[in-house]
């Protein structure tokens, strides 16, 4: 029999029984390396406008290759995130509640968060949920908390800011690209601040059910940002849904590559021209899946111009989502903001 780990959120134990579910993830990781890469795939170090350009148009997702992030600093965040996910669960709430959340915050359940890293849900007592915790980390200033008696959280902290650096690097670079094909203004450098940079790890739990509906580490969605880049570390789970034929398809991890979403930010920026790209999250029977996302807005200044939406700021979104979480229970996202004289466009 599969017992549950201790360090799962309590709302994840019950699920787990001696039978594993006929989960059809479980085929399609062990199918996955038979399977050719759909994504398109962009070299930071020689990026193509041309070709930038149709992955943006057509896709709103690509793998991004030659990015010049160390692989040791892979495997060591890698490793740094296994060993504070694997501590019991209330050692770990215990943990989060002594630091600040400007350091790092602790969240389960569900992706949605306040600005200050607490989770955000409709209803504190629903058993509706995502299969996932994480890890949420601001990073708009080196931590200046003394955290000299947590250094599980001080060297796992340090890791991240280095990786952040990178991070932010290859934004700069994807967007200065993505604003030379769409002949933005040098008025519009705001769009892209990355004083609002933030990482989230995630760790999606093995899910065991005896009969079980599909269950995920997370639903259908796009994201807020401009450009979100993912690091998947070994074992799948992502698919998006491609625009071309309205298929989900996987996208699996490969190592040293990244994969770079366009959010909500980047299609209002765009004028609908680049589509942020839905996708999800399947859990595993048999296997964790680890990942590290980054998340990069518009300054809070920054007014959002376009022909197909009434002016708003990243603010103004984040407000209207999370009013929609908490009382409608789901993002709505740019439909919200979507001038009525062009809602076809």
């Amino acid at each position: 029999m599969q017992q549950f780990s201790p360090s799962y959120p309590p709302c994840f134990r019950h699920q787990f029984s001696d039978q594993l579910s006929n989960n059809d993830n479980d085929d399609n990781d062990k199918n996955n390396h038979e399977q050719q890469d759909p994504l398109p795939s962009i070299d930071l170090q020689q990026i193509n406008l041309k070709q930038l350009e149709a992955a943006c148009t057509d896709w709103g997702i690509f793998r991004l290759v030659n990015h010049g992030i160390p692989s040791g600093m892979l495997s060591e965040l890698h490793e740094h995130a296994v060993k504070i996910f694997e501590l019991e669960f209330e050692s770990k709430q215990r943990l989060f509640e002594s630091v600040s959340s400007t350091v790092m915050s602790y969240f389960w359940g569900t992706p949605a968060l306040t600005p200050a890293g607490v989770a955000l849900r409709k209803d504190e007592g629903t058993v509706d949920y995502n299969w996932v915790e994480g890890l949420n980390i601001p990073l708009s200033q080196p931590s200046q908390v003394d955290l000299v008696h947590q250094p599980l959280i001080r060297d796992f902290r340090r890791l991240l800011e280095s990786y952040g650096v990178h991070l932010e690097r290859l934004a700069k670079s994807i967007f200065g690209a993505m604003s030379q094909n769409l002949e933005l203004s040098e008025d519009n450098e705001c769009y892209l601040s990355p004083s609002t940079g933030q990482l989230r790890v995630y760790r999606y739990p093995r899910c065991c059910f005896d009969n079980p509906p599909k269950v995920w580490g997370m639903d259908v969605h796009t994201d807020s940002s401009v450009v979100t880049i993912l690091n998947q570390f070994e074992v799948g789970g992502l698919q998006i849904l491609s625009p071309k034929d309205n298929a989900w398809i996987d996208a699996k991890p490969i190592p040293n590559t990244l994969i770079v979403h366009l959010g909500d930010m980047m299609q209002a920026i765009s004028n609908d021209k680049y589509k942020s790209v839905k996708h999800r999250v399947l859990v595993n029977s048999e296997k964790e899946r680890f990942s590290i996302g980054y998340f990069v807005f518009p300054g809070d200044d920054c007014v959002i111009r376009s022909p197909n939406y009434k002016p708003f700021t990243y603010p103004d979104f984040r407000a209207q989502v999370q009013q929609d979480v908490k009382t409608l229970g789901l993002k709505v996202g740019l439909s919200r903001f979507k001038l009525t004289d062009n809602v076809d466009s």
